[in-house]
């Protein structure tokens, strides 16, 4: 069942006893979750080709409509803060545009025309990492732009619920998970929407994975921008370095609240030092801690 379907055995939800129909939603999530799983191989494949076209400079460009985009847009947005990456390096492409966020933008989504447009104005190029996601896999705005994007040789992802969905032959990666029908039909705010979190946040997490920015299982290129959260970089770099979480905080704020070259400067290295042992090492703390252990061998 597609998932614009009425799926019969929930055709009087709304006369059922009201914790059965919660209990019934909650059912499906649980489904949603499960029919991730045989992706996975194919979503570690995305993740890993887009993490190299990340390395030579590429942006991670987000397109969708409705709820879809809705859903891509919120993960890009925790990107910067969780893994310090540029901001200038994400680019959100919404039928409907900013407004789309906060109000559904009636039409948007057939036009065609307006994404190709906003692609063009995005100078996508072969480097970049497009994703596109929608539920149904034909929205034409984002079958549109994702089409713009791999004619344009950038590396395109195609995040869809439906089998033979338009979306998926027009990516280079496509991912299908198969949710069937809704609950409630093609309310795809439910199931579709679960599984698409998952998804982005398994491909996002993943190339920020792959690109270095987490160590030992720690988000070493936190942006530590409040108290709470230079908290948590002191015991970070306390935890890695094996000093006291005051040794740490001294260290970080020589090193400007970074992570990685305040963990160095602790071991022992100079400023100037730690900063070319990062930079030799692509950014990636395990690689230059293993650089430095030849060195001082």
């Amino acid at each position: 069942m597609a998932t614009e379907d009425v799926d019969p055995r929930f055709t009087d939800l709304d006369a059922w006893p009201f914790p059965s129909a919660i209990e019934a939603m909650w059912d499906g999530q649980m489904a949603a979750v499960a029919a991730v799983r045989p992706a996975l191989p194919l979503i570690a494949a995305a993740a890993e080709a887009g993490a190299e076209q990340l390395r030579s400079g590429g942006r991670i460009v987000y397109v969708g409509a409705g709820t879809s985009g809705r859903v891509a847009v919120q993960d890009g947005t925790e990107l910067p803060p969780t893994f310090d990456w540029p901001r200038e390096r994400l680019i959100y492409v919404l039928a409907g545009g900013d407004k789309a966020m906060l109000a559904s933008v009636e039409g948007a989504e057939d036009d065609a025309v307006d994404a190709v447009h906003r692609m063009e104005a995005a100078h996508i190029a072969a480097n970049d990492v497009v994703i596109g996601v929608a539920a149904s896999g034909t929205t034409p705005f984002t079958v549109a732009a994702l089409d713009f994007a791999t004619r344009a040789g950038a590396l395109t992802i195609g995040i869809s619920n439906n089998a033979g969905a338009p979306l998926l032959a027009a990516a280079r990666h496509p991912l299908l998970v198969e949710t069937g029908s809704e609950l409630i039909a093609g309310s795809t705010r439910m199931k579709a929407g679960t599984t698409q979190k998952i998804v982005l946040n398994l491909i996002s997490t993943g190339m920020m994975l792959r690109l270095g920015k987490v160590y030992r299982g720690m988000m070493v290129n936190m942006h530590a921008s409040n108290l709470k959260l230079r908290k948590r970089a002191s015991q970070m770099v306390a935890r890695i370095a094996g000093c006291d979480v005051d040794e740490a905080a001294k260290a970080l704020e020589e090193a400007d609240w970074d992570i990685k070259s305040a963990t160095l400067l602790v071991l022992g290295f100079g400023k100037g030092d730690a900063q070319a042992l990062l930079e030799r090492a692509g950014g990636n703390l395990r690689n230059a801690l293993a650089d430095a252990a030849v060195e001082g061998s």
